[in-house]
């Protein structure tokens, strides 16, 4: 498994990183740790969590995937074999801090919570889930707001934030600060105030990165190449919906949009696009899923894939994308297919 630098740091992570928030919804904590020991196996050494999950987010599942993890630790005596990464809830769960927005006094909190519950005493990478002035991340580009910002406030947030980051750093309780669902601007403003005040740098953005979504090629992937903060991508199969399962108002039973009872990705558009891309990887011979993997993982920006699974089967596929080397053909399909259909959800 070839490893990549989490930014400027002496760190080495895989490049594919396993996902967990179905740990404790969708699947039990057997599974879940099936899932570690498959993943381990595979010389993966990176897994990624939240104080959110398990997915959907409530009052009885958060928490419970850092549980999981945390069982796995402490039965398995291998916390040393994994780089961990969790996050703070940026607000909007009502269930977590009555839905307020992360703060300097909220991460501390949060953090002790965390640790607590994965056993463990630090976190190699804690980011900030969500920015709390608000994101076009999901399906929020259409919605998206940036002149309604208050720029001071927005400002002294990320200040007070980095505050508590460093003071935990010093500590020993992380050892980096990273952020989820961030902009340009916003990682920009990370940047500065740390270095003005000689706080924890940003190691990593984790935003979602996929065949149908590809924000990042633009300004995000500049700040990356110049200043190290390497892309963390979830949902690279967009949800699901590039393996096909979703096609032609198909709901496979046990699949996400089964269990939640909503699939935000899928519209005429998306799935326009996503038959495409299937076809692509059929007319070659390769597997859908892993061929959307791959691609992603051909990206200079790219720091590591997060790929959850609901079935270790599953998993084992998406981490044998990582074998797979798409042939120019391919890529120039791909490109081909994006310049039909560049932003469809």
């Amino acid at each position: 498994m070839k490893l990549k630098p989490l930014g400027r740091t002496e760190l080495r992570v895989t490049e594919i990183c396993l996902g967990t928030m179905t740990w404790g919804s969708q699947n039990t904590e057997a599974e879940g740790h099936a899932q570690i020991d498959l993943a381990l196996e595979a010389g993966i050494n990176f897994m990624d969590t939240a104080e959110l999950y398990a997915v959907p987010g409530s009052a009885q599942t958060s928490g419970r995937t850092e549980e999981i993890i945390g069982n796995w630790f402490a039965q398995s005596g291998k916390r040393d074999q994994w780089i961990l990464a969790s996050k703070i809830g940026g607000g909007g769960s009502s269930h977590i801090r009555n839905g307020a927005r992360a703060d300097g006094a909220s991460i501390r909190v949060a953090l002790e919570q965390s640790l607590k519950r994965l056993k463990t005493d630090r976190i190699e990478l804690y980011q900030v889930h969500w920015a709390s002035r608000g994101s076009y991340n999901f399906d929020g580009s259409w919605t998206y707001a940036p002149n309604k910002q208050d720029t001071a406030d927005v400002l002294d947030n990320i200040g007070d934030m980095l505050e508590t980051l460093g003071a935990l750093v010093k500590e020993g309780k992380i050892a980096h600060a990273g952020v989820s669902n961030e902009t340009t601007w916003g990682i920009s403003q990370w940047l500065a105030i740390a270095e003005a005040r000689n706080l924890p740098r940003l190691v990593s953005v984790q935003n979602e990165y996929n065949l149908l979504r590809r924000h990042f090629d633009l300004d995000l992937a500049e700040l990356s190449h110049h200043e190290q903060v390497g892309l963390l991508a979830y949902s690279p199969l967009a949800g699901g919906l590039l393996t096909g399962k979703y096609f032609d108002g198909a709901i496979p039973a046990g699949s996400r949009a089964d269990y939640q009872k909503g699939f935000w990705r899928l519209n005429a558009y998306s799935e326009a696009a996503a038959k495409e891309y299937v076809a692509l990887a059929r007319e070659h011979g390769l597997d859908p899923a892993q061929m959307a993997i791959a691609f992603a993982l051909t990206r200079p920006f790219m720091t590591s894939v997060i790929v959850g699974a609901t079935s270790t089967a599953q998993l084992a596929n998406a981490i044998g994308a990582a074998k797979l080397i798409l042939s120019p053909e391919v890529l120039t399909a791909i490109e081909a297919i994006h310049r039909r259909w560049p932003r469809t959800i």
